[in-house]
């Protein structure tokens, strides 16, 4: 994992361009702590921070080629080319020769060689920036699910572009504001694919190419899901499914730095560390380290309607089933809730979050596993693919006119205006039209789904409802995990998000992926013989939230020093009365049930995050 940044202009003068470019690089330090660099054409100036995973000395970047008298093309680029050994041997068939072992040079050569339309030949996460000083032309390139993040904003005579909105911040002709529309983008709990919260910053849509050149941009599109027939019975489906998954671990194994899983004892995370396991010890390697998480309470775990076990004794058991060095990282209350972790969520993100400990435990998490490894492998995204969550398995949420995820609330309360807005003021909501903003960005999205013809209704349905989730519920979790986790320069990769894997599991039938009834019953059968019995069945649990009351007392101390300052910039945006019924009585919230106690949580969490985003970024609203 890296940091990218770039500014092409065609009419700055050198000095500008430089100083511009490396100011915009050091904002991404986070990213890159083995290193920087920036190179400079005329026009152009790319920087680039390294967190070296592969081809530690040769890896350097940014990375140019000058060769047979054709005019510089120079890289720089974030992520991982995991086919990236397969494609050296076919471009060195065609008569390139490189100089280093990394990924990038592949990168940089396949572009040489295939043009624009080198993305199609890339397995990975990735996204990069070329510059063609021949026909100075910039070309920006993102994977094919949008793992990797890639950000612009159109400048009057060029363009500007990084990893994180924080580069683009450093330009001086990019500002901190967000109008109606960032605002409601920010509140709508999806994410439309290319818009950003900030005016006038997009993001390169996942598996599209953006070029930009004297004569303006146009993106295109080199992937995206199709609708193809299944012929697979569910025998061969299970097999296949299974097959997938170990080509898929070892790609993502490849690493030249210590590495590891993130382990929770929940099936996903299991089946990965069952398979990675297997393959260092078929290739005579060391065993795997493995992390799980814990969160102190005095009181300890207590079972409820979200959360029915707790991760630690699943976690020990797949760790010694699988023969890991196993860590569990342990974070207490007092770590969850200190001011300094929300600003450090709230700066890896550039944006406020509603999900308060979770980021925080995610980050603390990053930031203690990276003593130890570079890299690990995440079970992320096996629910948005496999169908998971158990909004998915409510058939009233499912046909609800809504994003599943926002249907789920209507059955705690049809009148709260959505996770983490029940303290934002009413009147702004419906300044903002956020039902409007919701149901028109629904609608965008259902028109993107690809038809299968002759599909009945609900296996119809069910393909929308996942397609929902690849590409407006999976946007969130991996900026999430993208953030978090390089905000201590932790590489996580994603298995279940190769795209080659999505597309068949994508095409598979509901009847399968749910054909025992079970969430991911297909994951569950393609994992029968890997894990221990109680792993394999136990019942989805969430990404764990501390069940501390002194957690939710901290908070509320902190929300009535935030409305006891007149100055405190989040005021306007928020119902004060509301919230100060809240801090002033945290027994309001604590004696709920589980799921809306946590509801209201995420209330207060989003004031508290709003107020540090608002006052670190000096955001000017435009609202």
């Amino acid at each position: 994992m890296c940091g990218i940044a770039g500014w092409v202009d065609f009419e700055q003068d050198a000095d500008t361009l430089r100083t511009v470019v490396r100011a915009m690089t050091d904002s991404l330090a986070c990213r890159g702590p083995d290193g920087d660099g920036v190179w400079f054409a005329p026009h152009a100036g790319f920087g680039h921070t390294r967190n070296a995973v592969i081809d530690i000395p040769g890896g350097g970047q940014p990375m140019a080629a000058e060769e047979n008298g054709r005019a510089a093309v120079a890289v720089t680029y974030n992520g991982e080319i995991y086919n990236f050994r397969e494609l050296r041997a076919e471009l060195e068939a065609k008569g390139h020769r490189f100089t280093t072992r990394c990924d990038t040079e592949v990168v940089l050569r396949g572009y040489l060689e295939w043009g624009a339309d080198c993305g199609t030949h890339f397995n990975g996460m990735f996204a990069f920036g070329i510059w063609d000083s021949g026909r100075e032309e910039l070309f920006l390139i993102r994977d094919q699910m949008g793992i990797k993040p890639l950000l612009y904003k159109r400048l009057p005579n060029g363009i500007a572009f990084g990893s994180e909105a924080k580069a683009l911040l450093a330009h001086p002709a990019v500002d901190a504001r967000v109008d109606a529309g960032g605002m409601a983008e920010l509140l709508a709990q999806t994410k439309s694919p290319g818009v950003s919260i900030y005016a006038g910053v997009q993001e390169v849509l996942p598996g599209s190419v953006l070029r930009f050149g004297r004569k303006g941009s146009a993106q295109s599109t080199y992937w995206a899901l199709e609708a193809r027939p299944h012929t697979d019975d569910l025998p061969t489906t299970v097999t296949r499914v299974r097959e997938k998954l170990e080509e898929v671990v070892a790609r993502q194994l490849v690493a030249d730095v210590p590495r590891g899983m993130l382990l929770s004892g929940g099936l996903d995370s299991s089946v990965l560390t069952a398979l990675a396991a297997r393959w260092v010890k078929e290739n005579g390697e060391p065993p795997l380290q493995s992390f799980s998480l814990l969160l102190t309470s005095a009181e300890g775990f207590r079972s409820d309607e979200m959360r029915g076990t707790s991760d630690a004794p699943y976690a020990h058991a797949m760790a010694t089933y699988a023969g890991t060095v196993h860590q569990q990282i342990t974070l207490s209350t007092k770590e969850l809730a200190d001011p300094d972790v929300r600003r450090a969520c709230v700066v890896a993100q550039d944006m406020p979050s509603m999900f308060g400990d979770m980021d925080a435990s995610a980050y603390l998490l990053s930031k203690a596993v990276r003593e130890r490894a570079t890299m690990v492998l995440s079970g992320e995204t096996a629910d948005e693919v496999f169908g998971g969550f158990p909004w998915v398995h409510n058939e009233d949420v499912v046909y609800s006119d809504t994003f599943p995820w926002m249907g789920i609330m209507h059955v705690y309360d049809a009148e709260h205006p959505g996770l983490g807005l029940g303290l934002i003021d009413k009147g702004l909501l419906r300044k903002l039209d956020l039902r409007g903003y919701v149901a028109q960005r629904y609608r965008e999205a259902l028109a993107e789904v690809p038809v299968l013809e002759g599909e009945a209704k609900h296996e119809r349905r069910m393909r929308e409802v996942i397609h929902l989730h690849l590409t407006r519920w999976l946007g969130v979790l991996l900026d999430r995990s993208d953030r978090l986790g390089m905000g201590p320069a932790l590489e996580m990769r994603v298995p279940y998000c190769d795209h080659e894997f999505v597309q068949y599991v994508f095409n598979t039938p509901w009847s399968m992926k749910n054909h025992d009834g079970r969430e991911k019953s297909l994951l569950r059968a393609a994992a029968g013989d890997l894990l221990p019995r109680k792993v394999l069945d136990r019942q989805k649990s969430p990404y764990p939230v501390t069940q501390d009351g002194a957690y939710l007392a901290e908070l509320c101390r902190q929300l009535r020093d935030v409305l006891a300052d007149p100055a405190a910039p989040v005021l306007p945006l928020i119902d004060v009365p509301a919230a100060l019924a809240i801090a002033e009585n945290p027994a309001r919230v604590s004696g709920q049930p589980g799921v809306w106690a946590w509801i209201c949580r995420l209330d207060v969490e989003m004031v508290l995050s709003l107020n540090t985003w608002l006052a670190e970024y000096r955001v000017t609203l435009d609202v």
